[in-house]
């Protein structure tokens, strides 16, 4: 089977391919193909066309960087400017804040105050709502890790106790889930997701009322969304 290969490298060789390129075609190392051609000497012509094509594709490299780097100053402008343009977050920003994530991501049964995201920013923008604005105990607080089985759950653990400021030891225990799909993949969520709880009926029943009437102060009609089951 090599010595097939060496005999196409050897011919596309003379024909003023560059090693990358035989590479690429044949479907063998470069070093494979380095040793194979070695011997064979380039004319003139071939050295020449090969070295303006590996100019040409540097210049159209620093062209593409050049569009990138121009695309990001463009982008951080807008960003930028749409930062400067908030205000100073008060208690009632955070309490309008606080009540539109739960309403997205909040628990909405079973009548316990639980909010999930693998988002720190998020996780922690909650916890400012919590504890500034619902004024929770920090007795009443629990963590609670969803995590894929072959992640270090520990190290999870450690990290979101330091993002949330939930003491490890009010964590439950963590769910390791099995997914054999991803094994050998790029993690997207190195820590998995994480859930706040917060043991207190009285303020799940609080934030059902905040979220019903802030839509009812836009629509002037309550939602649907948060419905207390009966009997849980």
């Amino acid at each position: 089977m090599k010595a097939v290969e060496k005999k196409e490298a050897v011919s596309l060789r003379k024909q003023g391919k560059s090693i990358k390129e035989i590479a690429r075609e044949i479907g063998v190392a470069k070093s494979s193909v380095s040793l194979w051609v070695r011997n064979i000497e380039l004319t003139e012509h071939q050295k020449d066309y090969l070295k303006k094509k590996g100019l040409s594709r540097d210049k159209v490299e620093r062209t593409r960087t050049t569009r990138l780097t121009n695309e990001k100053i463009k982008r951080d402008i807008v960003i930028n400017a749409a930062k400067d343009m908030v205000p100073v977050i008060n208690k009632q920003h955070l309490w309008l804040m606080g009540v539109a994530l739960y309403w997205g991501e909040g628990g909405k049964t079973r009548r316990r105050v639980c909010f999930s995201n693998s988002d720190p920013d998020l996780i922690k923008m909650m916890m400012l709502f919590f504890r500034n604005v619902c004024e929770v105990p920090e007795a009443k607080f629990r963590g609670y890790i969803h995590i894929h089985e072959h992640l270090d759950d520990k190290l999870a653990e450690s990290y979101w106790s330091n993002i949330s400021g939930i003491p490890e030891t009010k964590f439950y225990k963590t769910y390791r889930k099995q997914n054999k799909s991803s094994l050998n993949k790029k993690d997207s969520l190195p820590y998995g997701t994480f859930d706040i709880y917060v043991m207190d009926v009285q303020l799940f029943y609080k934030i059902v009322g905040w979220s019903r009437g802030v839509a009812y102060r836009v629509w002037g009609e309550p939602i649907g969304s948060f419905r207390v089951d009966k009997g849980l």
